[in-house]
């Protein structure tokens, strides 16, 4: 923490015990030292579309902040599907908006983080994937998963209950179609876009779920947060992740490359003070849905929710060692942030976003390609 953020601090913006919290986690994060991860090659950025605004300026201010992403140099923007439920994600129709994305783009790599695959006819999914891929030239990541809320599962007529064998099978169907074999009926897919197989991410909470997408040679999308187990309700984040990062190698084709994501909540301000007030908001907002998804309750102060959160959060150097401390990004390729659940307005996401791409996304060793200097220079 720079000096600012000491004096902010101690001049009383936070209550006296949360200041002294936040302060001594710091300072243990900062004894990390300068570690930068090897492995870490893509950086990216990630929304699930939950602006304070509605629906159309969320789909307005989400695209901006994929075009300001790129321009800052990232490699990859990735957007979440969800039905429904407006304070868990404000999207239903992924590639609508990515085409609608792709227009205002030249270079950002566009993905979903995820396709519900369960509630999507299979065929549909495979049908908008390669017609998107061949609108932005190539640029599409497919990723794809078994979440979605359990109400949501009865509103198509499905049992959640039956998710993942829903999934495994909706699965393999895109894999054919994307192939170009021939589907029930005897048709096959217009347009074929055979490559697309190797751009499918598979995103799990389970040892499992790892190990079934790197059999499959698939990447593997890891969540910015988990529930902790009743008998570990301290365990890191890197505790739970670094077992399905392992069953996922230990699956991988020999000499398929590892494609290993981790989305982590990142929220980066010019001012201690300001990210601070700002995470006070949006985490206390957040905390209902949070209780939902099965998290254990946090404690009352800032420091205690920012923990259980898993949330990244201050001025830059701040951040660069609260995520030095994460050790599942020691193993990632690539690292995708997003702001929730600070879930700061629009101005000061953009802004996080720029800071991210100059101060502390180097300091962890991502470097800008050669073209995207090029980019930034114009």
């Amino acid at each position: 923490m720079d000096g600012s953020g000491v004096a902010a601090l101690r001049g009383g913006c936070l209550p006296r015990a949360a200041a002294a919290d936040i302060m001594r986690a710091v300072a243990t994060l900062g004894a990390v030292g300068m570690k930068r991860f090897a492995n870490l090659k893509r950086l990216g950025f990630f929304t699930r579309l939950l602006d304070e605004a509605p629906p159309a300026d969320r789909y307005r201010f989400a695209a901006e902040q994929i075009v300001r992403a790129e321009k800052a140099g990232l490699d990859s923007a990735w957007i979440a599907q969800h039905h429904f439920h407006e304070r868990e994600g404000g999207l239903p129709s992924p590639f609508t908006f990515l085409g609608y994305v792709a227009a205002q783009t030249s270079r950002i790599r566009l993905g979903t983080g995820i396709v519900t695959l369960p509630l999507e006819n299979a065929v549909r999914v495979a049908e908008d994937a390669a017609v998107l891929d061949l609108l932005c030239d190539g640029r599409f990541e497919l990723g794809v998963g078994t979440g979605g809320n359990p109400s949501a599962f009865a509103a198509f007529g499905l049992d959640g209950a039956q998710r993942n064998e829903i999934f495994a099978r909706n699965l393999e169907v895109v894999r054919t179609a994307l192939a170009g074999k021939p589907l029930t009926g005897g048709d096959t897919l217009y347009p074929q876009r055979p490559q697309l197989d190797g751009r499918i991410w598979q995103a799990t909470f389970s040892v499992a779920g790892g190990a079934r997408a790197g059999k499959a040679g698939d990447g593997l999308l890891l969540s910015r947060t988990q529930p902790r187990a009743k008998d570990a309700p301290r365990a890191t984040l890197a505790e739970i992740q670094n077992p399905i990062i392992d069953a996922y190698l230990e699956a991988l084709p020999p000499g398929r490359e590892p494609r290993i994501m981790a989305s982590r909540s990142v929220f980066v301000a010019d001012d201690h003070r300001e990210a601070m007030r700002l995470a006070d908001i949006g985490l206390r907002r957040a905390l209902p849905q949070f209780m939902k998804g099965g998290h254990l309750p946090p404690g009352e102060t800032l420091a205690e929710m920012i923990t259980a959160f898993d949330t990244h959060v201050g001025a830059a150097d701040e951040v660069i060692a609260s995520l030095r401390g994460d050790a599942t990004l020691e193993r990632v390729t690539d690292l995708v942030f997003q702001a929730h659940s600070v879930d700061a307005p629009h101005p000061y996401i953009l802004r996080s976003i720029e800071l991210v791409a100059d101060k502390v996304a180097p300091a962890l060793g991502w470097t800008r390609t050669a073209a995207q200097d090029v980019a930034l220079a114009g």
